[in-house]
């Protein structure tokens, strides 16, 4: 099949890394895959190119210079015939609706990647524009009963596929503890990683907030910060103003973290809404025990009482009191919740069932020629 997959970015986001694992994947099947951004291309973008998958940029800028660009992409679909056409992200789902009957009419997935997507305006475009969709696909059970309920999907054309994660690749990493926590200059104090990018989703003032709650009982505990984002400012006053600067550490962006993540005791998501966080799949198929906040699938991914803590969103002191009782947990209990967070996510999190999902949707799509041409190989 030829599928051509048109997102709103290929950053370092969470949605634009498993674009990335799906291209991947179906290039591996035998599938032609072509990646097209709106937005300039980050290093996901850079990465597929990297692999040889086709990948490249409309470099939209919002004004009336874009037409040339949208023109672009009319010609870019209506040359190269995709069987699938498959939009991730509400600008890119919302473009495809408009250029399909432009561009051939090729058969439309529309993916959902947040609980969030947007206020009325958004919501009312999405419904607007449905019957342009042939299958909406969305992260998580919660988010896809959310859009259901406002009207923006049809409950009979949507599919949850949840995010993936190769648990191969997110393992314990012999010998990371010992090696990350002597270049942190760090011993056995417990340490909490938090990994994703400042912005208002992440509520980073919550959990700062959280964490200089628990230092007061727990003066060993430190904790890193991963990532960047326009709010990182804000986020490192917050830091200071509480007097947190030696035991909260600002990495930036790592390109090590499954070895951040064997060196942490626990990890840490404050997030005031989400869709699925693909960071969560990664620390629990590393075994880290988890507390975050109930929002979005994030319970669907961490199982109460069993491979984690769940609070409400927005509420640092019960952030701080999961914190802290997970500390107060033996090292042999916090093990035994890593192992059967792993264990949930090998089962239903795992690349190949997922990309079984994506394959089994295109093909119930995709012309009947190309259906059996798939089948004979």
């Amino acid at each position: 099949m030829r599928i051509f997959l048109l997102s709103t970015s290929m950053g370092m986001g969470g949605a634009d890394q498993q674009i990335l694992i799906l291209a991947r994947a179906m290039q591996a099947r035998g599938h032609e895959v072509r990646i097209v951004s709106l937005t300039p291309l980050g290093p996901m973008g850079l990465e597929a190119q990297r692999d040889g998958i086709p990948t490249e940029s409309l470099e939209l800028q919002r004004n009336v210079s874009d037409l040339p660009r949208l023109r672009r992409l009319v010609h870019m679909l209506r040359a190269w015939k995709p069987d699938v056409l498959h939009s991730h992200m509400v600008h890119a789902n919302l473009l495809a609706r408009a250029v399909r009957p432009l561009s051939g009419m090729p058969p439309l997935v529309s993916t959902i990647h947040s609980s969030n997507d947007g206020g009325r305006l958004r919501m009312a475009a999405y419904r607007l524009t449905s019957a342009m969709v042939n299958r909406f696909t969305i992260i998580s059970r919660l988010a896809a009963a959310r859009y259901v309920a406002i009207g923006a999907v049809p409950a009979d054309r949507l599919t949850v596929v949840p995010n993936a994660v190769d648990p191969d690749r997110f393992t314990q990493v012999p010998g990371a503890r010992a090696a990350i926590r002597l270049e942190l200059g760090l011993g056995e104090e417990f340490l909490w990683l938090a990994v994703g990018r400042f912005q208002e989703a992440k509520d980073s003032p919550t959990m700062i907030a959280a964490f200089a709650r628990l230092a007061l009982a727990r003066p060993d505990s430190r904790l890193l910060l991963v990532g960047k984002g326009a709010l990182q400012g804000e986020v490192e006053e917050l830091v200071r103003e509480a007097g947190l600067s030696e035991r909260v550490r600002f990495l930036g962006v790592r390109r090590d973290v499954p070895e951040l993540m064997s060196a942490a005791d626990g990890y840490l998501l404050s997030s005031a809404w989400e869709g699925m966080p693909v960071v969560l799949l990664e620390a629990s198929a590393i075994g880290l025990p988890i507390v975050a906040t109930r929002v979005g699938g994030v319970a669907e991914v961490v199982e109460d009482g069993s491979s984690g803590f769940l609070v409400p969103p927005r509420d640092a002191p019960a952030l701080a009191r999961a914190m802290e009782r997970l500390e107060a947990l033996s090292p042999a209990e916090r093990r035994a919740m890593g192992e059967r967070g792993r264990a949930l996510v090998e089962r239903q999190y795992g690349t190949a069932r997922v990309m079984d999902m994506w394959e089994r949707i295109y093909l119930e799509l995709a012309p009947a020629s190309r259906v059996a041409a798939t089948a004979q190989r």
